[in-house]
């Protein structure tokens, strides 16, 4: 009965062991490391000013309130809560010789980082849903979509995904993990969580793979078949005029699409260890942090009124400088 008791005390200790993690990142000197950092820190402010300036002219702009840049503002700032999850601390571990995340702050990054992420894939849902609309049904455009439809678009965009992942978040933390406490990763992703997990995890590893596949799967699907429709209802416009202008909006979001989806479906549909760790990190890297610095450049270069927008938030600024 003793022996018993301790075996059960033993197991206790051994599942609550790992109080933190170490994000090993990018292994290589200490002078590479500062290179990735000085690289990093250009990016992520970069990233920054480029959706910052879309929020602002959007805000500032009479002119861009409307749906589609209203809910192009909204994806910006998305953006910014996006890499600001993982890239402050991504920064910190290549200037540090610990490279510790607490076990607490490791799935509170896991939650936003994935959070935001899945809102990500709903708002490029409602921003094909919204060029389908306008373009498919221009004279109902302004019926259907409404003050009310676009703000509950908005709000559907932001809350969606913190609510669907808290069901993969609290099952990958309710696993044990009483062994090594190092991630061959830069942030906290849930692939080599599993694998560190001491029980068995393939359960929460078919759910979590169930999960991904119908969220990525259906969201992309759903967008192609909107743009696809789009595409069939441009080529019936009669003005060259006004098929390059409808094609040149749907070019800059099916190009952000394209590589949203992309890069996010090659790590996470078939999630396991069959691939190589760097192969993870550099797509991880592709969708967390190069995306993100992309899509103001991909909206902003092809869109006119943006331009125009940019160039007046810009103008404003050097002015109230200037004075």
């Amino acid at each position: 009965m003793a022996s018993e008791e301790r075996n059960i005390s033993n197991i206790e200790n051994m599942v609550n062991s790992v109080t933190h993690f170490i994000l090993l990142g990018f292994l290589s000197s200490q002078e590479i490391q500062m290179v990735y950092f000085v690289v990093f820190s250009v990016t992520y402010m970069l990233t920054l000013m480029g959706n910052a300036a879309i929020v602002c002219a959007v805000r500032c702009n009479r002119n861009l309130h409307t749906p589609m840049y209203i809910l192009l503002g909204n994806f910006s700032f998305l953006e910014i809560c996006y890499v600001t999850t993982t890239v402050p601390n991504m920064l910190a571990n290549f200037l540090s010789e610990t490279k510790t995340i607490t076990f607490v702050g490791c799935f509170v990054q896991f939650y936003f980082f994935f959070s935001f992420g899945c809102d990500e894939g709903f708002y490029l849902c409602i921003m094909a849903f919204d060029r389908y609309l306008a373009i498919c049904y221009p004279l109902h455009y302004p019926t259907i979509m409404t003050t009310h439809l676009c703000t509950g678009l908005v709000t559907f965009g932001w809350s969606s995904g913190f609510i669907l992942f808290i069901i993969p978040v609290t099952l990958i933390s309710q696993l044990s993990y009483c062994g090594s406490n190092i991630i061959d990763h830069f942030i906290c992703d849930p692939v080599p969580l599993m694998a560190l997990s001491c029980s068995k995890a393939h359960t929460t590893k078919i759910i979590y793979s169930a999960f991904n596949i119908i969220f990525m799967v259906g969201t992309f699907i759903f967008v192609l078949i909107s743009y696809a429709l789009v595409i069939l209802s441009v080529l019936r416009i009669p003005s060259a005029a006004g098929k390059r202008k409808a094609f040149s909006t749907c070019a800059s979001h099916l190009a952000v699409v394209i590589l949203f989806f992309g890069s996010v479906m090659i790590m996470y549909v078939r999630p396991g260890s069959d691939k190589p760790l760097e192969f993870q990190k550099v797509v991880t890297l592709f969708y967390s942090v190069i995306t993100p610095l992309l899509n103001p450049l991909i909206y902003s270069l092809r869109n006119k009124d943006m331009k125009a927008a940019l160039r007046k938030v810009l103008m404003t600024k050097r002015t109230s400088h200037k004075t």
